[in-house]
């Protein structure tokens, strides 16, 4: 009777076609960088190099740093990750979050730095540079971490949780007393074109009074309005003002996916964030990947490949 039914495929790894490669400064250290992406075997997942540390007689051990979320050793206003010997990467969370969104498993991210370039404090020119580049599927299927029950991590008012579903989402609540700001909600379904379209484009944002005090900290020396949303009291003193009305919430979304793809692998749930950040999420992920009972590492369904009549099974028990 089912003998002429399609078969049901797994979705494919991804990676890069080609190198690409880009310049910028590190919103942090103020440092000039360089950076080029490059395709990767599959199951490499992502990983930075440390090309200046190479060059100074380092191993590709010593060198390489991978992109997850036991390597975050550093999460003020910013995710850092580290080796084993102590090499160092910050600012992961736009070029992760491009790499989530653009759907791309595997890659080499070498460095001439230890901060990801900042560009324009948004994700957009990471995907600018992926689509440039090309994707390129790989002979192996994807894999998937699944949200089997709830996830929470509170702390006082900030919350981030994450719940099964059957697709990825996420939704973001923030509060700021500024009147640039305010309340703001956002949500997303985290597809390809959704990324690009509501999410890559919103920049990261800071307070002008808080601006010596970070400086002070070794912190956001790089910062500009050429890479930051800048607020003033109860106004954005960019002169073209914002790309969103929305912007800052989608910001956050922004950080929360790149965040989350340090989990290794592309998560199936729904995450919610209040008032939540760096630090959080990582918190999330500890939380997830402590109780065995509440995931699943399985291979991805690709969608196109599954009959119609497959696919309510398949919406019910994602």
């Amino acid at each position: 009777m089912y003998a002429d039914r399609e078969p049901i495929i797994a979705a494919r790894q991804q990676t890069l076609k080609a190198p690409i490669n880009c310049t910028g400064v590190g919103l942090h250290s103020g440092l000039p960088v360089a950076m080029t992406m490059r395709p990767a075997p599959v199951n490499t997942g992502i990983v930075f190099r440390r090309v200046d540390l190479l060059r100074g007689g380092a191993t590709e051990a010593q060198a390489t740093v991978p992109a997850r979320w036991d390597a975050v050793v550093d999460t003020r206003l910013c995710t850092v990750v580290a080796n084993a010997t102590g090499a160092t990467v910050g600012t992961v969370e736009h070029v992760m979050s491009a790499l989530r969104g653009c759907g791309i498993d595997n890659l080499v991210i070498d460095l001439d730095g230890a901060e990801v370039p900042i560009m324009d404090g948004s994700a957009a020119p990471f995907v600018f540079l992926i689509e440039c580049a090309g994707i390129a599927q790989q002979d192996a299927a994807r894999r998937v971490i699944r949200v089997l029950r709830p996830v929470s991590v509170v702390e006082g008012e900030k919350v981030a949780t994450l719940t099964p579903a059957s697709g990825s989402s996420f939704a973001f609540e923030i509060d700021f007393a500024s009147a640039a700001v305010r309340r703001q909600e956002g949500f997303v379904r985290l597809e390809a074109e959704s990324f690009k379209d509501e999410v890559a484009e919103a920049r990261t944002f800071g307070f002008l009074q808080e601006v010596d005090m970070l400086r002070r900290a070794g912190l956001a020396r790089g910062g500009s309005m050429d890479n930051a949303i800048v607020i003033d009291g109860d106004r954005v003193l960019n002169e073209g003002g914002l790309r969103f009305d929305d912007e800052f919430v989608r910001h956050k979304i922004l950080d929360a996916v790149g965040d989350l793809y340090m989990a290794g692998h592309a998560i199936v749930g729904h995450y919610s964030g209040i008032r939540s950040g760096h630090a959080l999420n990582n918190k999330l992920l500890h939380a997830l990947f402590a109780d065995a009972s509440a995931y699943e590492i399985v291979e991805e369904v690709d969608a196109a490949f599954v009959p119609a009549w497959e696919r309510p099974r398949l919406a019910a028990t994602a």
